[in-house]
């Protein structure tokens, strides 16, 4: 099957596994490797129906009887800060971001360890070794970067996104922080930052992933609008 000259490769289903999001509940999911020169256009193409790129590999939920997890993105040109968000943001203001290549660093080893240890404690990725983090960010066939967040004071590492380069945006794969200061709300920071680098960059949307409406891990994605969702009749504000 080709999609203007792209030639799409096999998919594969998963075995059916415990749901991370939703109690009871099983997830399935629907996968293809990224290989060889078509690997990021087939990354767009699949980015642009609901799919999710995990190291080589781009997956959608493919749920029997469940279609809880919604694909969404931020329409970054018509965003506005909230009043809580600009808080947030002025905050932060003794933070420098710098963008990097998709290499692996002890500092940034340790802070995803920190991160981990904190907030998904006994989770799939809590014992991630440095080998496989590597992995995670170097294994990219695709035009990733890496945006580190620094404290101007002391130059401490704070924060770290993995994320996606595409032409219609800005695709945040993985971020993880620096836990201990939860009144800077440096999640929420990142993804503000991201949406005013994609504006910059003439870039419309920024990708958040997932979302599940009955899930409270997702309830910070629905607090950035103008947020499209993707549904049967294409990506719709919500």
């Amino acid at each position: 099957m080709t999609d203007q000259g792209l030639q799409f490769p096999k998919f594969y289903v998963t075995a059916p596994s415990p749901c991370p999001y939703i109690k009871d509940k099983t997830e399935r999911k629907v996968f293809t490797e990224l290989t060889g020169p078509d690997a990021p256009a087939l990354n767009e193409a699949l980015g642009r129906v609901g799919f999710r790129r995990s190291q080589s590999v781009v997956y959608r939920p493919a749920c029997e009887n469940c279609s809880a997890c919604i694909s969404v993105r931020v329409r970054a040109n018509d965003f506005t800060l909230s009043k809580s968000q600009r808080r947030i943001v002025k905050t932060n203001n003794d933070l420098i971001a710098q963008v990097c290549p998709p290499k692996v660093t002890d500092e940034q080893y340790a802070l995803l360890k920190t991160y981990l240890n904190t907030r998904h404690h006994g989770g799939s990725m809590a014992d991630m070794s440095l080998d496989e983090y590597r992995e995670m960010v170097e294994a990219s066939p695709v035009t990733t970067i890496l945006v580190e967040y620094r404290r101007v004071i002391d130059n401490m590492l704070m924060a770290v996104a993995l994320t996606d380069e595409l032409t219609d945006g800005l695709s945040m794969i993985y971020s993880y922080y620096y836990t201990s200061k939860n009144n800077r709300s440096l999640g929420t920071y990142i993804i503000l930052d991201h949406i005013t680098r994609a504006a910059l960059a003439a870039r419309p949307y920024v990708y958040l992933g997932y979302w599940v409406e009955d899930s409270p891990k997702m309830n910070y994605k629905g607090k950035f609008t103008p947020l499209e969702k993707l549904g049967p009749g294409g990506w719709q504000e919500s």
